[in-house]
């Protein structure tokens, strides 16, 4: 339907045209469905993703490499975003395809909910599938909705509004993560023939509120897009950032690091719940601590940046949370022991500490680092590395934690005297801590390419909370042993589409001016 086309007043398809003006009113009532929507969104993702998603493949029987694919998915899927901008682009109803995408995307989730009526086996085939499905759509509905967001709300307001909708979804995600945790605990001990089932009811309680928002979104108007009408190639926008040799450098660290830190972190999960058998509720208590840690220390490495440098930030921060991966090797010597539960929260909470500055400090350095009016394309390329190198990670992560799982290495002292002999052991790694180690090995190695990266520039403050905020939306969207690691691998594709559109807009001008000089 062409958007001229007269629609009768009230009727359905008539609120997916985007309006030519919108009102304070509208822009009030957008804001408040936008804030409504993020809750339901909230509740969706606490209960599909992280923790209770892994714990789900676990009962369903998957090995390590399927856990390490369903932790690859949702970085994988960013990559759906970038042809998504030619999507958007020529149909330019944002609106109609994030409601459309956001629709097929959760319709997955009852299909999940469903899999409760076939065998385990093919139950696992059937999360997966649905899984890629789902998280596709989504990738499509998110572009959409980024770029809809950015011309929809107030500049002037995103910075406060952004920081009430996330604080918003941080709290809610953490009261419905911790209470879904303890009902999987009693549900476990009540119908052990049957424990299963509860992720299959929260998937299709998921289900459910992804659809109320989906509502919400559906009633939220949304402004025309500037008028296009010669398309043109994204090729000449993403390929400039690798011929600047200094941020080519910085790509490359940030890709090393993406691959190191995503090559560990999925597994956490599963070695609390495997290897030192903590309930689900113990779990959630760790990671909600993880979180609360970096939330509490996002100021204090941000003064310190602004002070010193982001590179300092990051010099402090990276080595610490790799470190904390040679930490989790001593949680068990070789089994679990006495300090395992407090040496466990040490660990969470220096990582949340040490990502907090990772996370603000990596985003600040790549747009410091982007040349001035060019930083959507920088941003784009490097969300785009990150993404394949996060989303590949994991799947290697598996292959090894398989391979590493019937491999043992004990280092011993013996002392001997006339009158006793004393055996003990000074290192001990078995399965997991192999793996653990080799991933602090890969994050050292990414501190060095650091170090070849020369920071220098500025950033415009305004692009700087715009980009964050709008890209960020679902930084703690789901609960996992780590706050916000999908931040780095986010792609900026609201700022991407703009950039795009302003080239059309270009190069319609110059056509124009060549044009009346023929003419």
């Amino acid at each position: 339907m062409k958007i001229g086309k007269p629609v009768p007043r009230g009727s359905f398809i008539r609120s997916f045209i985007p309006a030519r003006r919108l009102s304070e009113a509208d822009v009030e009532r957008s804001m408040r469905m936008v804030l409504h929507e993020g809750l339901t969104t909230q509740a969706m993702t606490s209960l599909t993703s992280g923790i209770f998603l892994s714990a789900y493949a676990l009962q369903l029987g998957a090995s390590n490499t399927i856990i390490g694919l369903l932790a690859a998915i949702p970085f994988l899927a960013q990559l759906v975003q970038v042809p998504s901008i030619l999507l958007i682009e020529r149909v330019r109803m944002r609106k109609l395809l994030t409601v459309g995408a956001s629709v097929l995307s959760r319709l997955f989730l009852f299909v999940i909910a469903l899999t409760f009526f076939l065998p385990p086996s093919m139950a696992l085939y059937g999360l997966v599938g649905a899984l890629i499905l789902y998280a596709a759509f989504g990738a499509v509905g998110g572009c959409s909705w980024n770029s809809w967001m950015r011309d929809l709300l107030p500049s002037k307001r995103l910075g406060n509004y952004f920081s009430r909708r996330l604080f918003g979804m941080t709290l809610i995600g953490a009261i419905l993560s911790y209470g879904a945790g303890r009902l999987i605990d009693q549900w476990q001990t009540s119908y052990p023939d049957h424990s299963a089932a509860i992720y299959n009811i929260f998937f299709a309680v998921a289900g459910v509120a992804g659809l109320i928002g989906a509502v919400l979104l559906s009633r939220t108007p949304e402004p025309r897009m500037p008028p296009v009408t010669k398309h043109a190639s994204l090729t000449s926008l993403l390929v400039e950032p690798y011929r600047n040799e200094n941020f080519r450098k910085l790509m490359m660290f940030l890709a090393a690091w993406s691959f190191a830190v995503n090559l560990a972190s999925p597994f956490f999960v599963v070695y609390m719940l495997q290897q030192l058998h903590l309930s689900m509720q113990d779990v959630i208590l760790l990671t909600i601590f993880s979180q609360v840690a970096n939330m509490a220390f996002l100021g204090t490495w941000g003064r310190l940046a602004d002070r010193t440098s982001n590179k300092t930030v990051l010099s402090i921060c990276g080595p610490l949370y790799i470190l904390c991966f040679l930490g989790w090797t001593f949680t068990t010597f070789p089994d679990r022991h006495a300090y395992t539960i407090p040496l466990l929260f040490l660990l969470h909470g220096l990582m949340g500490i040490a990502t907090a500055g990772v996370l603000l400090t990596a985003a600040n350095i790549a747009l410091k680092l982007s040349p001035e009016g060019k930083a959507t394309p920088y941003l784009a390329m490097n969300g785009m590395i990150s993404a394949l190198a996060s989303g590949l990670a994991p799947i290697i992560g598996g292959m090894f934690a398989d391979f590493f799982s019937q491999r043992q290495m004990t280092l011993t002292v013996q002392w001997e005297s006339p009158w006793e002999r004393v055996t003990f052991d000074t290192l001990s790694f078995q399965a997991w801590d192999f793996f653990f180690a080799f991933a602090c090995v890969l994050g050292l190695y990414s501190m060095h390419r650091l170090s070849m990266v020369h920071e220098e520039g500025q950033v415009d403050h305004k692009t700087l909370v715009k980009t964050y905020l709008t890209e960020r939306r679902r930084a703690y969207s789901n609960i996992s042993s780590v706050a916000g690691l999908r931040w780095l691998a986010a792609i900026p594709s609201a700022e991407l589409l703009r950039a795009h559109e302003k080239r059309l807009v270009q190069a319609e001008d110059e056509i124009q001016v060549d044009g009346s000089k023929t003419t």
